[in-house]
């Protein structure tokens, strides 16, 4: 008889909820960890020390130079880049201390070490110099993503870092190139600039954030100009000479052209992930990939193997954790003979700058390439009561509604907590709202969220302050 009724590969976000999920349907649960802590990417060397970093740096750029302003007279900060590392680690290990309680309450074993699979219902751990086999009747891939490389630039983390150096810096740096205009790039060069660093990103295509609304991509890359970002879009970065004190890219324009070479301090390479299926003995026991290198399943999270299951950044969609996590329950409710369910036009995503940005739904350019007739509403925090009273007005609101039903098809935000506020349009899409139901839904005055039922009057031409 299988030792398991579930065996999870992985403890990122999609790993461990879908352990939880299915411990809480009843079902004999292990996870497999590789790393000497659970969480994966995200909670150890990803989203979650990123934001403590975000966070902290926003507070020292704001005692800098919004505080005198509202009449709090402070001496200028001083920086004590240790003692900020040590908040973020401090973040680490409380959340991944929570990951190793949830797995406790609900009886869910921890193997560490590396983990292959042999065939359906035999798993391989390697790991202390030592190697077991665990039976199971299912297996869930949830080995998330790696970072991406680039061609001919060897990342050493010290001084060509990726997203994993770039949170562990011991000095700032005077310079920061950053290669990518994504999202990580605009994160990690938010908090280097706001605690003094120049920093310079270099783009393949003409425009940063890559799948975001365009509108909002302009405007955000404008807000980001103004703060002191410098950006060279259709560029790609060919080489880094690392034999000097400072280090030398060289930067071609993405079309080709004469190359031109920029110093740095520190290179951050930010072009991607790519899905991490390093030693899993996929081949051998025959789990499909697609071209792209991806864990190929159907609807249900079945790989081409019966009895093994895939799901977050290792199978196709956005690299984001709460859809893993949206994944890693369905998948849970599916081996449990229920119906589990993904909406994957209803998935947010969100930028966490400041001001951050935020989308869920259909952008303006998909609208158009696929031929849907729409109506736009737009509200700008400029004319938002709690927005001018304290000084945040960067930023709007944007619906996008079907022309013929007025269902809400896609929303985007640019402001202070924008994050936050993406979700009350998550909640009406995955009801099939309208842009109507949310014009005439009472928002708390002063909110910034008023923006966004503003915004939807605006679909119908009636906004109320503008």
């Amino acid at each position: 008889m299988a030792a398991y009724d579930l065996v999870v590969i992985g403890t990122g976000p999609g790993g461990y909820v879908c352990a939880v999920r299915a411990a809480q349907l009843g079902m004999k649960v292990a996870v497999v960890e590789k790393n000497a802590t659970l969480g994966g990417t995200c909670l150890n060397v990803g989203c979650m020390p990123s934001k403590a970093l975000l966070h902290a740096s926003e507070m020292f750029e704001e005692a800098a130079h919004s505080f005198a302003k509202m009449g709090i007279t402070v001496p200028a900060p001083k920086l004590d880049l240790p003692s900020m590392m040590d908040f973020k680690q401090q973040g680490i290990d409380g959340n991944v201390k929570g990951v190793e309680f949830l797995m406790r309450k609900n009886k869910i074993d921890v193997i560490y070490g590396t983990g292959k699979i042999v065939s359906a219902g035999k798993v391989e751990v390697s790991g202390d110099g030592k190697t077991q086999a665990v039976e199971t009747k299912n297996i869930v891939i949830a080995t998330g993503s790696d970072i991406a490389q680039l061609k001919g630039i060897e990342i050493d983390e010290r001084r060509i870092v990726s997203s994993t150096g770039a949170l562990s810096l011991d000095k700032v740096p005077a310079s920061l190139l950053i290669v990518g205009a994504g999202v990580i790039g605009l994160e990690l060069g938010s908090v280097w600039q706001r605690l003094g660093a120049k920093v310079t990103v270099v783009e393949f295509l003409d425009r940063i954030l890559p799948g975001m609304d365009g509108e909002i991509a302009r405007q955000f890359q404008r807000i980001l100009e103004k703060q002191g970002f410098a950006f060279k879009l259709g560029a790609k970065v060919t080489g880094v000479d690392t034999t000097g004190k400072k280090l030398v890219a060289l930067i071609e324009p993405a079309a080709g052209g004469q190359a031109q070479s920029m110093e740095a301090d520190v290179v951050l390479v930010c072009i991607g992930r790519v899905p991490y299926t390093n030693g899993l003995g996929l081949k051998e026991a025959g789990v499909a990939l697609d071209n792209r290198g991806r864990v190929q399943i159907d609807r249900h999270f079945s790989t081409s193997v019966k009895g093994i299951y895939a799901i977050g950044d290792v199978v196709a969609g956005p690299m984001l954790a709460h859809k893993a996590e949206d994944e890693g329950v369905a998948c849970a409710e599916i081996i449990a003979g229920r119906a589990g369910h993904v909406n994957y036009d209803v998935i947010p995503g969100v930028v966490y700058t400041t001001p951050e940005v935020s989308s869920v739904g259909k952008t303006e350019e998909e609208l158009k390439q696929a031929g849907v007739a729409y109506t736009s509403g737009k509200f700008p925090f400029t004319a938002n009561g709690r927005s001018k009273v304290n000084q945040t007005t960067d930023g709007f609101v944007k619906v996008l509604a079907d022309a013929k039903t007025d269902r809400v098809l896609g929303v985007h935000i640019i402001g202070i907590e924008a994050g936050e506020m993406i979700h009350e349009a998550a909640v009406l899409m995955e009801f099939g709202g309208s842009a109507e139901d949310l014009a005439r839904t009472c928002h708390a005055h002063p909110t910034r969220s008023e923006a966004i039922k503003e915004a939807a009057l605006a679909v119908g031409k009636r906004a109320i302050h503008m």
